[in-house]
């Protein structure tokens, strides 16, 4: 089994603090999602998260014009420089202060950023290969410094000429800028708010200044003379500066402004308000074209794109993500992530579908390909701890807090069926039988074990043996046998289906906190509280081996802890186990920033992966730093926010040692892995966060790929050999490159005739990206035909090699199935719909066989006309195809 995972997307999470940013073609929008960055592809509807992490939470993202290069800065100031279009950090640079405004100017050759009360503008660093072609030793070279303002800089903008740009501070004021010394130009404030300057604009033709306060006020400023001044004055003159020409306000009731962007060519003001509504203005009438509340909270950053169509909103408290069509009054993306940790997730059977369930008791289903939320379930009235797949896929079932078990159908979105117990208890653990007939429960509340049927809904049995809560259930793979752990340090196995239901005690030395049935339904494996993953024969009931991993889980320490992060007991146990598809590994994650990986047979630890490196969070970091330790404690343990000016910053509704719900704290939430899955492929897994639903998969489309490459291959050598149609050569150049333009260019360049032989020359380490490359162009490209020739020469020609490799395989085999299936409903449906077609014109004969002489009539005559025709070119005029076709 190949154990090269690489983290490939976050699902889970759109949406957690800082601005929005639209491409510069405004098709895809970025969004900061914790200490990473999101990137949602609006057209396509497909989204990805950048391979790179800050240390902290990233605050501010800013994109240059060309949009190639990211600027992201996390919440102490650090910033990192990416490639976009590559995923490729570039350059880490740190502001050396908290920074609250960052924006690139129009010509892309500065960037501006609010560092506390300052504006440092820096020279944009060159794109490495293009300008100097190696990297620079310095890349961040600073312009100049700004100072003036008494309080934090909100907001900078640029105006379209780079000369210029406006700043909105905390102190009530905003200024006029000049990028160098212009003659005749002295720094401007723009003073008369009675509140904090949330966003200051240029018009378009730069004549006028829009400024709009958080007490809600928009005022108008433009360049006019003084009340006192001649009436000959000129604009150069002393007696001319800017002042309040209007003034408008935004009547919201006890809400006030916390975020506003303004388009200048279409003369769009957007306000998004502290109570969840925002509005849309046309300037400088101050019309109100359109308000509407899309949110229960604050809505936090307002976003448009380059046209001014599409509004982008983000709300934190809730983790929600708008972008909004206002002329036609539509969504087009809405997706909110979980408001509490999630508990438990499940791969579908066929792979391309994930279940999250959380303490907020929603369901969210997750498609794996697009990485959207096709499904939210909300039945659930507590948290969801336990979710399963019926072995067909159709059917989901959840365990929830509630009291309740629930069935969903998930291809009508609904559910069909509830399952409760006589007495009301909390559901912690949950197993399907692999027919989907019966369904078990286990709860923390009771000892028992409780099954229903799920064609009846009936309670049909409750199994007691176990001394102690139970904390895990599973089914065995081939159906015949049930597993459940429990405190009382005993896993039992049940034969629920033979007459006499008997039970096998395991004993154990510790309390069981999950367990796992291998796929061939041979051996379990149980993690226990004292840190132990053992495996276990199921038809002999003895141990076969076991793991110590106490060391490799542990890991980070908390804020509080008194001792290093090697001695804290709370990380020292698995509290998640799950085999991979071939049954030759075992992951394992619980409390710590470690999944760890095992090989099920020797217990040698394989691969370790740490799930974040975000230190805002607690356990993540392995030594505290003595810095931040102050004669009162660590300094993240000090209330700072009783000292915010603004009222909702000092609120407090947290409540002490509160892990679920609204009074749950979080500022500093803790690292914890609650659940794992492999991917039914094997090609893929995903693990359940504090930071969402991290993906780690095989398929990497952005990996880069060294051997069998020298000098020779290059772009231009590839397509230079296409010309010469050695198109064997050429696609192996363009797999070595592992370009998808430039394998799409060689592979739509082969002939149809000679597919049947390249694939057959074809070398069997290409194979598999080959079958992949193939399964992704049947499924996206219109050229159906030539996609399932190059399908029918893989599988004629390589199919002994693919059955030899099928473990290896599954998840292309899987593509190219599901290609080909999309390729005949459609095709099917097409021809339906062309024989309810034909049947309809061949029942509508009347209205042409009414004047049947006037047809004979044009047939003559149709003929005359040719045979004058022939005649006059010099045929004979009967060529042997002398019939009209048309009726025959």
């Amino acid at each position: 089994m190949k154990t090269d995972f690489q983290f490939s997307n976050l699902l889970g999470t759109v949406y957690s603090r800082g601005n929005l940013l639209f491409t510069p073609d405004g098709t895809c929008l970025l969004s900061p999602v914790g200490n990473r960055v999101s990137i949602f592809d609006l057209v396509n509807s497909k989204s990805h998260t950048l391979p790179f992490a800050h240390r902290k939470n990233i605050v501010r993202l800013a994109l240059n014009p060309r949009g190639n290069l990211l600027l992201s800065v996390d919440e102490d100031g650090r910033a990192i420089l990416t490639n976009v279009p590559r995923r490729i950090v570039l350059y880490h640079f740190s502001f050396k202060g908290a920074v609250k405004a960052l924006v690139f100017a129009p010509s892309g050759r500065l960037f501006a950023v609010g560092v506390g009360r300052q504006i440092e503008v820096w020279h944009t660093p060159s794109t490495p290969g293009v300008a100097d072609g190696d990297l620079e030793f310095a890349p961040f070279v600073r312009h100049r410094v700004y100072t003036g303002h008494f309080d934090n800089v909100q907001s900078i903008e640029w105006s379209s000429d780079s000369r210029f740009f406006l700043s909105a501070s905390k102190d009530l004021t905003a200024r006029i800028w000049s990028t160098d010394p212009e003659q005749g130009f002295i720094p401007t404030t723009l003073g008369g708010h009675r509140q904090a300057v949330v966003g200051a604009w240029f018009s378009q033709d730069q004549e006028i200044i829009y400024t709009v306060s958080k007490d809600g006020a928009l005022f108008e400023w433009q360049y006019m003379p003084l009340p006192d001044a001649p009436e000959d004055a000129d604009e150069d003159d002393e007696h001319m500066q800017w002042r309040i020409a209007e003034r408008h306000y935004f009547m919201q009731n006890n809400a006030h402004v916390t975020c506003a962007a303004f388009h200048a060519s279409s003369k769009l003001l957007v306000t998004g308000f502290s109570n969840g509504t925002f509005s849309i203005h046309e300037l400088p009438d101050f019309s109100q074209i359109q308000t509407l509340s899309i949110s229960q909270n604050d809505i936090d950053f307002v976003a448009l794109n380059k046209t001014g169509e599409w509004l982008a909103f983000g709300a934190s408290k809730l983790g929600q993500l708008l972008v909004w069509e206002w002329q036609s009054e539509s969504y087009i993306l809405k997706q909110q992530g979980h408001f509490d940790a999630m508990n438990a997730i499940a791969y579908s059977p066929e792979g391309q579908r994930i279940i999250t369930a959380a303490d907020d008791g929603k369901i969210k289903l997750w498609d794996v390909n697009s990485g959207f939320c096709i499904v939210t379930f909300t039945e659930h009235t507590s948290g969801v701890t336990a979710s399963e797949f019926a072995k067909r896929g159709n059917v989901l079932f959840t365990a929830s807090l509630d009291g309740s078990i629930r069935a969903w159908d998930l291809i009508r979105y609904r559910n069909f069926r509830t399952f409760t117990a006589p007495l009301r208890l909390s559901f912690s653990s949950l197993a399907v039988d692999p027919s989907g007939e019966v369904v078990c429960a286990g709860s923390i509340d009771s000892f028992d074990i409780h099954i229903w049927s799920v064609q009846t809904g009936q309670l049909l049995d409750r199994l007691s043996g176990h001394e102690g809560p139970v904390s895990s259930l599973a089914f065995a793979p081939d159906g015949g046998t049930l597993v459940s752990g429990s405190w009382d340090h005993t896993v039992r196995v049940w034969n629920i289906f033979a007459r006499t239901q008997t039970s096998e005690p395991l004993q154990l030395m510790a309390d069981v906190l999950c367990v796992a049935f291998r796929p061939d339904s041979k051996q379990i494996a149980v993690t226990t509280l004292d840190g132990q993953l053992t495996f276990w024969s199921v038809s002999e009931a003895m141990q076969q081996s076991g793991v110590d991993a106490r060391r490799d889980v542990s890991g980070g320490r908390k804020m509080t802890d008194r001792r290093t992060a090697a001695n804290i007991a709370g990380t020292k146990s698995f509290t998640t186990v799950k085999y991979s598809a071939d049954g030759t590994c075992v992951l394992a994650g619980g409390n710590s920033k470690y999944i760890c990986l095992y090989d099920a047979q020797s217990g040698v630890l394989v691969k370790k992966f740490t799930v974040s490196v975000n230190l805002a969070l607690e356990g993540t970091q392995e030594f505290l730093n003595s810095k931040l330790l102050t004669e009162a404690g660590p300094r993240g343990l000090i209330d700072e926010d009783g000292e915010a000016s603004d009222l909702e910053d000092r609120i407090d509704k947290s409540l002490p040692g509160t892990r679920r719900g609204e009074g749950a704290r979080k500022t500093r939430p803790e690292i914890r892995v609650p659940d794992v899955a492999f991917s039914p492929t094997g090609r893929a897994f995903c693990a359940a966060s504090t930071e969402g639903l991290l993906i780690f998969s095989l398929d990497n489309m952005f990996q880069f790929d060294p051997f069998d490459l020298d000098i020779t291959v290059t772009p231009a050598t590839t397509i230079s050999t296409l010309a010469d149609q050695e198109y064997l050569k050429a696609l192996v150049m363009a797999f070595r490159l592992n370009e998808r333009n430039l394998i799409r260019r060689v592979y739509e360049a082969v002939p149809a005739s000679d597919i049947a032989l390249v694939v057959k020359e074809m070398p069997s380490v290409y194979l598999g990206r080959l079958l992949r490359f193939v399964a992704v162009q049947a499924d996206e490209s219109p050229h159906l035909e030539f996609n399932l020739i190059w399908v029918e020469a893989l599988l004629s020609k390589h199919g002994r090699w693919m059955k030899d490799h099928k473990t290896g395989l599954e998840a292309e085999l899987r593509s190219v199935e599901k290609a080909v299936k999309r390729v005949q409903v459609e095709l099917a449906r097409m021809a339906d719909e062309n024989i309810y077609r034909i049947e309809y014109l061949m029942t509508q004969p009347v209205e042409q066989n009414v004047k049947i002489g006037e047809l004979d009539f044009a047939y003559d005559a149709m003929n005359e006309d040719l045979d004058n025709e022939s005649m006059t070119n010099g045929n004979d005029g009967d060529d042997g195809d002398g019939e009209w076709m048309g009726f025959e």
